[in-house]
């Protein structure tokens, strides 16, 4: 079988096997070219289009900068709630055995599977004026659906899968074994969290608080929903988009387009060092281990 396996292996290549290989790379390219490469320069154009200066100004104008901030408060408020929520809701299921586990699962995947407008009208129904808690809220002077509570309960339900969701699969791989053995040695909750779990845990916690901060940001559909539009007050930078190309102002809906781009970006190149480094450790480890032998 293994002479077999080898045969295979250094089977020559053909010029088949060249054209079957520039194919798929070609079709690649080009769907990258199209939907990915083609709109980012398109909006990084409009953006630049007038200079700039008139880029700046766009982007230091009060309603956007009152976006921006609102955004990046959302993001603080929410990603902190969802990492606590994912390694609870992670360690819950993959360390311990309870009745209703499967449906606790599936309760952490639904905003995959629902519409963020569904999630944002939830609240709408809940918290608005006509909803279940309305008339208390009036009542007390509590304003939810509207304002920033709302925003920031809507961006926490459509994101709070993520971190669990990262957390999960490691945790069941990892099993139970590690934090069995350091319960015999008399360690307590905590020790046992932060000595033996967490630091097996750590990249694919990383990962998933990025995952959670880039959609946190860029969410728009629940936000649209819940926010009610009020510039300057409720409008974060994905709405602020939709706001300014509604008044035709090309250039300023483009400006913050090209720095939520520029956020994702970020985003995206924290994630690739994360994953190199997470991945030069796994290889180090076997080597390391046969030094020492």
């Amino acid at each position: 079988m293994a002479s077999m396996s080898h045969a295979v292996s250094a089977r020559p290549v053909t010029s088949a096997d060249k054209v079957i290989r520039w194919t798929l790379i070609g079709v690649s390219i080009t769907f990258l070219t199209v939907i990915l490469i083609v709109p980012v320069v398109s909006v990084l154009g409009y953006a630049f289009s007038r200079g700039f200066g008139v880029y700046l100004e766009k982007l230091g104008e009060p309603d956007t900068i009152a976006a921006i901030k609102l955004t990046l408060m959302t993001a603080a408020i929410v990603v902190p709630l969802n990492t606590i929520f994912g390694v609870a809701a992670a360690w819950a299921i993959a360390k311990f055995d309870f009745r209703g586990k499967q449906f606790f699962i599936t309760l952490i995947d639904l905003p995959f599977s629902v519409s963020p407008v569904i999630a944002g009208l939830v609240f709408v129904l809940l918290f608005g004026t006509q909803g279940w808690f309305g008339p208390w809220l009036r009542e007390h002077d509590i304003q939810i659906v509207f304002a920033f509570p709302g925003i920031v309960l809507a961006t926490l339900l459509v994101t709070f899968p993520y971190v669990a969701r990262e957390l999960i699969p490691i945790m069941q791989m990892q099993g139970r074994e590690a934090e069995e053995a350091a319960v015999s040695l008399g360690a307590n909750g905590w020790t046992i969290f932060f000595r033996v779990t967490l630091p097996s845990i750590r990249w694919g916690l990383v990962y998933g608080i990025i995952l959670c901060n880039a959609r946190a940001m860029g969410e728009f559909g629940a936000v649209a929903v819940v926010s009610g539009h009020i510039r300057g007050l409720t409008t974060t930078m994905p709405l602020q988009v939709q706001v300014l190309y509604d008044e035709y102002d090309t250039t300023g809906a483009f400006a913050v387009a090209s720095l939520l781009m520029l956020l994702a970006l970020i985003t995206l190149i924290v994630k690739t060092v994360i994953e190199a480094i997470g991945a030069r450790r796994r290889r180090a480890g076997p080597m390391l281990k046969q030094a020492v032998r």
